[in-house]
């Protein structure tokens, strides 16, 4: 993200973290990867279920620099903070919900998604936490960390750009908080919807996700509008990080959950590390 955070933190590794039984175990610690913006992906997924306010609580705690979330319509409009495109892998739609014809997140109403169980598929001291909106989520952030919005790329949705803008600007002095301090960005797999979202809220920086490597032509292409770039970190590598850097973007690598790849990556002078266990690379 071009607009860094005001003051980044110095970096180091976590010797040892006690975690309760049925938790994903965590990775051994990472080096020091200091000047490294650390942005929690969904949260603390590694800890708590995903995109849900104790995963966003424990990346706070955590002092991630960024919270990563995901950004999907509910049948009646509202924005809500939740990854797959259908709901039946991390809640317990199937149950509560029976025998419905489908179980996409934009098929079901603000008031039925709150009723929903996100947490107990995780471990059951999460049982009954609930999804939670964008606008839930600017809340918790605001003033304690940083939010990176993933526009969500689930191929039937239109206007997502659009809905992002106007939700960020509905908040009371959020927006250009966020922006002056550098604690905003946006980011998406599609590239009509990062480069939407840049056309309506250009001072926002934009990157554009991607799984594969970018080619050389894609890179010139994206300077002239993106401020990052965003690739799997498995496709990353010296001469791709510089390329972004001398066509004045960013870039921010995705999903570094392993201390060998931790310790590469910032090696390599990335921008931001997208990760499970922001705590990895945040505490002494």
């Amino acid at each position: 993200m071009r607009t860094a955070v005001l003051a980044r933190r110095a970096l180091a590794c976590l010797l040892s973290l006690p975690i309760a039984a049925g938790l994903a175990a965590v990775p051994a610690a990472a080096a020091d990867p200091a000047g490294v913006e650390v942005i929690a992906h969904r949260g603390s997924s590694g800890i708590a279920p995903e995109n849900t306010r104790a995963a966003i609580r424990t990346a706070i705690k955590q002092r991630a620099d960024f919270v990563e979330i995901d950004v999907q319509r509910s049948k009646d409009g509202r924005l809500v903070n939740f990854h797959d495109c259908t709901l039946e892998r991390t809640t317990d739609v199937e149950q509560r919900f029976p025998g419905r014809a489908s179980y996409r997140v934009s098929d079901f109403t603000w008031a039925e998604l709150r009723t929903l169980d996100a947490g107990s598929w995780f471990n059951e001291r999460y049982a009954g936490e609930p999804i939670i909106t964008v606008r839930e989520v600017i809340e918790q952030v605001r003033g304690r960390t940083g939010l990176l919005a993933e526009i969500s790329p689930c191929a039937h949705y239109d206007g997502l750009a659009e809905d992002l803008d106007a939700e960020l600007r509905s908040v009371p002095r959020y927006l250009e908080r966020a922006v002056a301090s550098g604690e905003l960005g946006v980011q998406s797999f599609l590239v009509e919807d990062a480069r939407r979202f840049a056309q309506l809220r250009p001072e926002v920086p934009v990157g554009l996700l991607d799984a594969d490597r970018p080619t050389e032509a894609e890179l010139v292409a994206l300077g002239t509008w993106a401020d990052a770039v965003n690739p799997q970190h498995t496709v990353t590598d010296r001469a791709l990080v510089d390329r972004i850097h001398e066509l004045g973007m960013e870039i921010n690598v995705w999903t570094v959950n392993e201390p060998g790849a931790l310790r590469t990556m910032a090696g390599l002078g990335v921008d931001g590390i997208i990760t499970d266990y922001p705590q990895l690379l945040t505490q002494r």
